[in-house]
């Protein structure tokens, strides 16, 4: 049974920091294309960074948070990361782990491309 598990969020004011987490078990994590994903409350799902497989890998960030935010992966421990500095308000959201059956995308991630979910971490950013 493959789980998706996310921690990491919590309230930050703007200028702060957080650093997620999502530990993943059930598949083979080193062979997949990993993404993390954000929701704000009315909004739809959005895919703002993604990681394909192998070291040295190649990544995609959206536009609202290239050179804030930074994925990585320890494929070691089945664990993939972001890194989220610099924090404004419009980062509040429910933040998304998210595996896909394949290794290697390009673009932005959607959702449709992602197979396996987290339940989500809540990130709140106060003026």
């Amino acid at each position: 049974q493959v789980q998706v598990v996310e921690s990491g969020g919590g309230l930050v004011q703007a200028g702060g920091s957080l650093r997620l987490s999502c530990k993943v078990s059930g598949l083979n994590f080193a062979e997949r294309a990993m993404a993390w994903f954000r929701q704000a409350p009315g909004q739809e799902r959005e895919g703002i960074s993604r990681i394909n497989r192998g070291i040295g890998t190649t990544t995609y960030y959206t536009d609202s948070v290239k050179g804030r935010f930074t994925i990585s992966r320890d494929d070691a421990e089945n664990t993939l990361y972001l890194q989220m500095n610099s924090l404004i308000p419009e980062d509040t959201a429910m933040y998304y782990c998210a595996a896909s059956d394949y290794g290697y995308f390009g673009g932005r991630p959607s959702t449709a491309d992602f197979r396996y979910w987290g339940q989500g971490t809540q990130v709140t950013v106060s003026a």
